[in-house]
């Protein structure tokens, strides 16, 4: 018993069981319709100090994560910030950012003064009720209402609210530590001004001269944004700052030099997998049941924390409604973006709880305080964004969008690899080609080896050889033009990439027999290194038929914006008759209006007639909850689905299949083109 109990003490141990709970236990909580940062705070709970006991918040190994955990989380929140947006909207964003920063505030303090607090208690209970997290921003990005200005603006007043946030935490913190004067303050206050300049500039100018002498060494890009995320974070605490200012600064700093590339992918995939959900873990090891029945019997202090954030935020959006002269939808829309209180105000409630600034009741009050508003604001969004009118230059911008790519001179690559999918492949490029007055390439790639003698070599060009000879009888048939490339390569990914590139490809086409050998094919493989390195759009198909003989085709349109709108100019290239029958399926959330949903068809009508008038065109706009079954369900009378995803690495897929996508994909049983958009 003894070696057990030894055993559970080791590092190693704590490591391991954290690993196992943040691959087990988020999954079981979303399948209830949780959020999975709530599922590792119950974690935290069973297997801490008021539970199984096999996890202690005092261990230097989980102080160590934990802390690594807060600071990452405070930096991804300032990199995934959109300073562009913020930038279009900056005097609105400020507006608004200082209304729904000093009302909350304000009720935060009267709430801490109320129920007996120190001023300093309850100015920093005032701060964590003054910040905010985006958590429904998928949502108005799914909506297409990103461009709405009540929603730009409200992106953008997450830059202050936190900022100053974070600031109040700073003075709070050196208050609490004793002996302060006005002067003391006046230091802080300079020492914070000119730390967050260097930072800000700093980090920026030598970011960017770091990016330019790497190139594209990604391995030193990544360690250069880590070492300055913790050297900020450690200057931050040497001159008197709380860590997770200099993280969230850093995030900011660092935000414009990486960009959305790989880095910035790489770097917070090691957070938001492993040190993000420790963090959450250590929160719930700090909770203590007994503490949370106290909370519930003295109800005064939570009702009072929440009544007074709903409260006070809904106060500032209304402050924006009478500024800004916006509409109902949009203020309340601004409202739940507003509610959800996760990032700065979790960080910023342990550390207050931590210096001994708040006590257990206030801080369980806030852990309330989060699993409240974490649920009801993106419930909110979902409603009454639905609800905000599409601004008519969206779909001018989109028919521009698209009508500017139409005026593109294509060139497709086919990789030709397999000669089972190879001819539907040529086909579905050849209707691509004709359409955009473009030219086909059909590329095979023979493993190099050592020696170029090789048997081993000359057996593999041999195949290539046979495969582009097939590919021009192909088209001999098909009665077009094509280009064939034969390269010798030690990568065949990179081979098509840098083939792609030079002979200045606008797609590459990439095919799949069936799911599980796509998702396979995902992870270190041709298809995934392809989908990283390709500078180009990529297709991924799965073709059952002929793309010459397909009539029925579905395209789902996730919104009515440029980007949302691509899969129809794709899909007005595979008309080939006008007996092509076309269905444009846009599913809103359940509970929009007839307006809204009047208002959405006639926009797709307008791009249909402009664009897909050589077809039969069926637009069909639906309110429900559940995306997926109303596309399973209309793909039963299609032969063809196009869906769309975008090009980004999210875990250990190149190509960040949504929560809505990989379903699809498991379940439709027609041909599937999936377009991998850059």
């Amino acid at each position: 018993m003894e070696s057990i109990s030894e055993t559970i003490r080791e590092p190693i141990f704590t490591f391991a069981l954290l690993l196992a709970i943040i691959l087990l236990v988020p999954p079981i909580f979303e399948k209830i319709k949780l959020p999975g940062l709530v599922g590792l705070l119950a974690a935290g709970v069973v297997f801490g100090s008021s539970g199984l006991g096999l996890l202690d918040s005092k261990s230097e190994t989980m102080i160590l994560l934990a802390d690594i955990g807060k600071i990452y989380l405070m930096f991804v929140a300032g990199l995934e910030i959109d300073l562009e947006q913020f930038r279009r909207t900056r005097t609105r964003s400020i507006g608004f950012g200082f209304a729904t920063f000093a009302i909350p505030l304000i009720g935060g303090i009267l709430v801490g003064r109320v129920f007996g607090f120190g001023w300093n208690t309850a100015f920093l209970i005032g701060s964590l009720l003054a910040s905010h997290t985006l958590l429904a921003f998928p949502i108005v990005k799914r909506l297409g209402v990103v461009n709405d200005e009540a929603v730009t603006v409200t992106i953008g007043a997450t830059i202050f609210t936190d900022i100053s946030a974070l600031l109040v935490l700073a003075i709070c913190l050196g208050v609490n530590e004793g002996n302060f004067s006005a002067a003391k303050l006046g230091i802080l206050l300079g020492s914070l001004a000119i730390y967050t300049l260097l930072v800000l500039f700093g980090l920026d100018r030598l970011g960017r001269a770091f990016f330019r002498r790497s190139k594209n060494d990604q391995g030193n890009q990544f360690l250069f944004v880590l070492l300055a995320l913790f050297v900020a974070s450690v200057s931050a605490e040497a001159i008197g700052i709380e860590k997770i200012v200099g993280a969230f600064l850093t995030g900011l700093a660092i935000n414009d030099v990486i960009g959305d590339g790989p880095v910035k992918e790489k770097v917070e995939f090691i957070g938001t997998v492993l040190f993000i959900p420790i963090f959450f873990v250590d929160m719930g090891l700090l909770l203590d049941l007994k503490a949370f029945e106290d909370v519930f019997r003295s109800i005064g202090i939570p009702l009072s924390i929440v009544g007074a954030l709903l409260l006070c935020k809904f106060l500032a959006a209304c402050v924006a409604k009478l500024a800004y002269r916006y509409s109902w939808q949009q203020t309340i829309t601004m409202w739940s973006l507003s509610l959800p209180q996760v990032a700065a105000t979790l960080a910023a409630a342990l550390v207050g709880f931590q210096a001994e600034i708040i006590n257990e009741r206030v801080f369980n009050s806030v852990i309330l305080l989060m699993l409240v508003t974490s649920i009801a604001g993106p419930l909110i969004t979902s409603r009454f964004a639905a609800q905000l009118p599409i601004r008519n230059s969206t779909e001018s911008e989109a028919e521009s969008d698209l009508d500017a790519k139409s005026k593109d001179i294509f060139r497709v690559v086919v990789p030709v690899y397999n000669p089972q999918t190879e001819r539907y492949l040529l086909e579905l490029a050849s209707l691509l080609a004709e359409k955009n007055q473009g030219a086909i390439v059909p590329l095979a790639i023979a493993k190099a080896q050592a020696r170029l003698d090789s048997p081993q070599l000359e057996v593999d060009f041999q195949r290539c050889a046979k495969l582009l000879t097939q590919a021009e009888a192909i088209a001999t048939e098909l009665n077009i033009q094509v280009q064939p490339e034969l390269r010798v390569e030690y990568d065949i990914a990179q081979g098509i990439a840098h083939a792609s590139r030079e002979v200045s490809a606008d797609l590459i086409i990439l095919g799949f027999s069936s799911l599980t050998g796509f998702r396979s094919r995902l992870f270190s493989s041709v298809t995934d290194s392809i989908l990283w390195s390709a500078h180009c759009s990529v297709v991924v198909a799965r073709l059952l038929t002929s793309p010459l003989a397909i009539k029925r085709i579905l395209v789902p349109v996730e919104s009515i914006n440029p980007i949302g709108l691509r899969p129809v100019r794709f899909v007005k290239s595979l008309i080939t008759s006008k007996e092509t029958e076309i269905t444009l399926l846009h599913v809103c959330a359940s509970g929009t209006s007839k307006e809204r949903k009047a208002s959405l068809h006639n926009q797709l009508e307008t791009v249909a007639n402009r664009f897909l008038a050589e077809a039969t065109v069926d637009i069909h706009v639906t309110a429900q909850n559940n995306f997926v079954r109303e596309i399973l369900n209309a793909s039963r009378t299609h032969e063809l689905v196009i869906l769309r995803s975008q090009r980004q690495r999210v875990g250990v897929d190149s190509l960040a299949l949504s929560p809505t996508t990989k379903p699809l994909l498991g379940n439709l049983n027609c041909s599937i083109v999936l377009l991998g958009e850059l």
